[in-house]
């Protein structure tokens, strides 16, 4: 039975847009969508998922297969991704270094549809299966689809909702920008991040629900519920943030300017190359390795779905080692929050280096270096006191690709520390970040992520 929105009487100052949002973020609860009977359903979505995943042999893929001459893992069809090798070459401060990458020349949707219920905005949201999940449903965005999907190279059924995202469309598009994916596994790989508002009547479907930003919010803080795809698109919302008053430590200028100096300061050469020419990677049956056990593993796996658009297939799937940390360090300079973000080298970056968080990484590839090779900052995550952590969650890297790929998510507070840091990283404010999101290329994936869980303690 429906419960009552605890959505407060009063409205927040302002109009339009940011308006529109503050009121959907107060509603922590909706008679849309009762918190009581989302949970009853996206358990059950999850108990229904029939997804059933299993581990094969390099020869047993359908439809890819290894070429003679390169090595190279594709599929026959030349869509979807493919396995190379690259070579990364750069200053002796980033190292030059041999690995297997994803290359994907699409561009994939992210999308999620929004629509005005009882004056109130709402999110579609999506619970989704995808095989490499750690044995659950995630809530994801409206679409989450590459060319190949929406296109019907898979041949499988029509993707739920994409024609609100392609042309000819109808809604109001309240954002809509090209972002990258995650740059040490893909080669330059972008997906288009869009929220259209859908000003006619919304067909209902069984896996789809509509939630205000609120309970998206107070989502954000359960492990491995919503997806980082749309934590990455609800971090794009324009106007989501609170307004700093012009009372940043740097202004918007520069911070670029900061990011700029990195990109300029270091020449990276991205080199794709044989995959059987990689060095210090072996591949065996099953799958493509380092023999030290770092960084990832590349495997086979047999899907069968029962609510897909396509019910069985097999597939590549990249398995990083596990324990991956990405952490935001935060503080206030004059009242006003900021974070702390590093410009990061990464080996598929489009344009040499982004925005990360203060602190990305696995812990357990460092484990043969010297303490003064470790990442930045990584002791102020390790040690930080449990009052001093604002934010703490497990969240899982897209499923599609990646298997059982999750990484703990932490948003820390360090009092009155840290206020001069090395060249590489800058304090910027939530509306800093939330203006060079109306851009492509300034942040991450994950900090995309950790943006979208700072606004929810907002």
């Amino acid at each position: 039975m429906p419960v009552p929105s605890t959505q407060s009487d009063s409205r927040p100052a302002g109009t339009g847009q940011d308006r529109r949002l503050a009121v959907s973020a107060m509603a922590a609860d909706s008679p849309v969508t009762p918190n009581a009977w989302f949970d009853t359903w996206f358990e059950e979505r999850g108990r229904r998922s029939g997804f059933r995943v299993t581990r094969i042999p390099f020869d047993r893929l359908s439809g890819w297969g290894f070429d003679r001459r390169t090595g190279t893992l594709a599929h026959e069809s030349g869509r979807f991704f493919s396995v190379e090798g690259l070579r990364v070459e750069a200053d002796e401060l980033v190292g030059t270094w041999e690995q297997p990458i994803l290359v994907q020349r699409e561009i994939g949707v992210l999308g999620i549809l929004v629509k005005e219920f009882d004056g109130v905005l709402h999110f579609l949201m999506q619970a989704k299966m995808e095989p490499g999940n750690s044995g659950a449903v995630r809530l994801s965005p409206t679409v989450q689809a590459t060319r190949s999907n929406y296109t019907g190279v898979h041949r499988g059924r029509p993707i739920p909702y994409i024609e609100h995202f392609v042309m000819p469309r109808t809604g109001r598009v309240l954002a809509d920008g090209l972002q990258s994916e995650r740059s040490c596994w893909f080669l330059r790989k972008r997906n288009r991040h869009m929220i259209v508002e859908a000003t006619d009547a919304v067909a209902d479907r069984e896996d789809f629900c509509w939630l205000t930003l609120g309970q998206l919010r107070r989502l954000m803080a359960r492990d491995n519920t919503l997806s980082m795809e749309a934590c990455s698109v609800l971090a794009c919302l324009p106007g989501a943030a609170p307004d700093d008053g012009g009372r940043a430590r740097h202004t918007l200028g520069e911070v670029i300017a900061a990011l700029c100096e990195i990109k300029a300061r270091y020449e990276v050469g991205q080199h794709r190359m044989p995959l059987k020419d990689v060095t210090s990677w072996c591949r065996t049956d099953h799958e493509i390795f380092r023999p030290d056990g770092r960084f990832f593993t590349v495997i086979a796996a047999e899907v069968h779905a029962d609510s897909r658009e396509i019910l069985h297939w097999t597939q590549p799937l990249l398995a990083p080692v596990p324990g991956g940390q990405a952490a935001l360090l935060t503080r206030r300079f004059g009242g006003v929050r900021h974070v702390l973000l590093h410009a990061r080298v990464e080996a598929g970056s489009l344009d040499i280096a982004e925005f990360g968080p203060t602190v990305q990484c696995t812990p357990d590839n460092y484990r043969d270096l010297p303490a003064h090779r470790w990442p930045r900052f990584l002791d102020h995550v390790r040690c930080a006191p449990p009052e001093r952590v604002l934010y703490d969650t497990v969240l899982s890297e897209e499923g599609a690709r990646f298997h059982h790929a999750e990484s703990r998510y932490r948003i820390i507070d360090v009092g009155d520390g840290l206020a001069d840091v090395p060249d590489d990283f800058v304090w910027v404010t939530a509306d800093q970040t939330a203006r060079l999101l109306q851009h492509s290329y300034y942040l991450n994936m994950q900090a995309r992520t950790l943006i979208a869980a700072l606004h929810s303690l907002d």
